[in-house]
């Protein structure tokens, strides 16, 4: 790498950032793409790339198509691609791996197009790095990589997170999700284009310990490990004069489909309840919905279940300050963004310790259920239940610190730092690998994988 003069290294970096879902009204992945490019906007000179599908809502937020951003119109493959999508998923929010699947061909598509348009400013050196924030699947290579690293131009991808395997003993749970096509997950690393894309780009950033595991080891010296979630303090503030009375107030937050565990949820809180020990406020919707206003029927505790439905985001936080503790027992998620929304608010998460939320939670913050099968899940969490209950108090010194975790590492614009210190990293303007030291711990051996 030639040597960076020092007006080159104190001047901002300029990053094209390829975001192909940032949309600031949507949830889950296309925020993250938008929250990213956001915060890096503040601090480098930054220009995003993005789906036409996002258009109307990024211009509301008051950029403008041509400058700070640039929208690309696949729809030609991308529309009728997710309509096939949908036809063969297996019913609405299953079959997530064929939908990822589904999406190779249209991305790829979205990439010639971005090339199309950006290829001589690239060539000309008008940006110093190329970075891919979205999609985050492992699975969807990059053609911009191999072009980019021709252009003599650095290509950051990242950060990717996906992959968590299915725990043991719950096939059943697996098949009711469709996740068919997730058998053959192992395959992967043969995909055309996996190791191509890593072999070009200058830098990966990881965002899941689990995700990082996967990486064959000739690619992790390029390998920067940042958790893929954040939260913006501005939309999630800690609240105040929160007090915790009788009931306690639990709060469950996501889609009502068999993965996310909502059932063993309200299964371990089936006989506090029927103590009146504490309520259960369902925030969500979905095709679990009536087997679990069944089950609260059934149990005799409906008066003691809310099923809230789907509330607007900006209400979100209003109905979660309302809770005393925030379960989301899920066996399988990526990131877990509910969880660090719950904690910036002072709310104290319940988790499974397997995937992302694993990740996010520590003693001091929040509760960690050992995976296990269902049976051992549900009476570990109510068994943690009832240790609350007996000093329902120590939840407020919880809530004040995971508050304080997510302040002080988990804000957009901590993430957007750490992501220029990679930048600098590869364009030579520091020696040292970034570390961002957080803690790492293994939990494969424990899920018996």
């Amino acid at each position: 790498m030639a040597p960076v003069s020092s007006e080159a290294e104190n001047s901002s970096i300029r990053v094209l950032v390829i975001a192909e879902a940032a949309n600031p009204s949507m949830a889950s992945v296309p925020l993250v793409g938008w929250s990213h490019a956001q915060a890096l906007a503040r601090i480098a000179d930054v220009h995003l790339v993005t789906q036409v599908r996002n258009k109307k809502a990024i211009e509301e937020t008051g950029w403008i198509d041509g400058q700070e951003f640039t929208s690309i119109d696949s729809e030609r493959i991308a529309r009728p691609c997710w309509k096939i999508a949908e036809k063969l998923r297996g019913g609405p929010g299953k079959g997530w791996t064929l939908v990822t699947a589904m999406q190779v061909l249209p991305y790829l598509y979205f990439e010639r197009l971005v090339w199309k348009k950006f290829r001589d400013r690239i060539k000309q050196g008008a940006y110093d790095v190329v970075h891919r924030i979205t999609p985050l699947s492992p699975a969807l290579p990059s053609t911009l990589a191999r072009r980019c690293q021709k252009a003599g131009v650095p290509f950051v991808i990242g950060p990717l997170n996906g992959g968590v395997p299915w725990p043991k003993g719950f096939g059943g749970t697996r098949r009711k999700e469709k996740e068919w096509l997730s058998y053959l997950r192992g395959s992967l690393k043969w995909m055309p284009g996996y190791h191509k894309t890593r072999r070009s780009a200058s830098g990966i950033i990881i965002g899941s310990r689990i995700t990082l595991n996967q990486l064959p080891q000739k690619y992790r010296s390029k390998a920067v490990y940042i958790p893929e979630n954040a939260i913006d303090p501005k939309v999630f503030p800690p609240r105040s004069n929160h007090s915790i009375g009788q009931p306690l107030r639990i709060a469950s937050l996501g889609r009502l489909v068999p993965l996310k565990g909502t059932d063993m949820l309200l299964e371990a809180c089936t006989s506090l309840m029927q103590k009146g020990a504490l309520t259960l406020d369902i925030i969500g919707d979905g095709p679990e919905r009536a087997h679990l206003e069944k089950i609260a029927q059934d149990n005799g505790v409906a008066d003691f279940v809310t099923f809230a439905g789907w509330i607007e985001h900006d209400q979100v936080n209003q109905r979660l300050c309302q809770a005393d503790l925030l379960g989301f027992p899920s066996i399988r998620e990526f990131g877990g963004g509910v969880a660090l929304e719950a904690m910036a608010l002072g709310i104290v998460p319940l988790v499974i310790d397997y995937g992302g939320p694993s990740e996010l939670v520590t003693e001091e913050t929040g509760f960690r259920i050992p995976m296990d099968n269902r049976a051992a899940i549900v009476q570990n969490m109510r068994s943690t239940l009832e240790s609350v209950l007996a000093n329902p108090q120590s939840l407020t010194a919880m809530g004040q610190a995971a508050a304080h975790r997510v302040q002080q590492v988990f804000t957009w614009d901590k993430k957007a730092q750490q992501v220029y210190e990679v930048y600098r990293w590869i364009l030579g303007h520091r020696n040292d690998k970034p570390d961002f030291g957080i803690p790492m711990r293994s939990e494969l051996s424990d899920a018996g994988l």
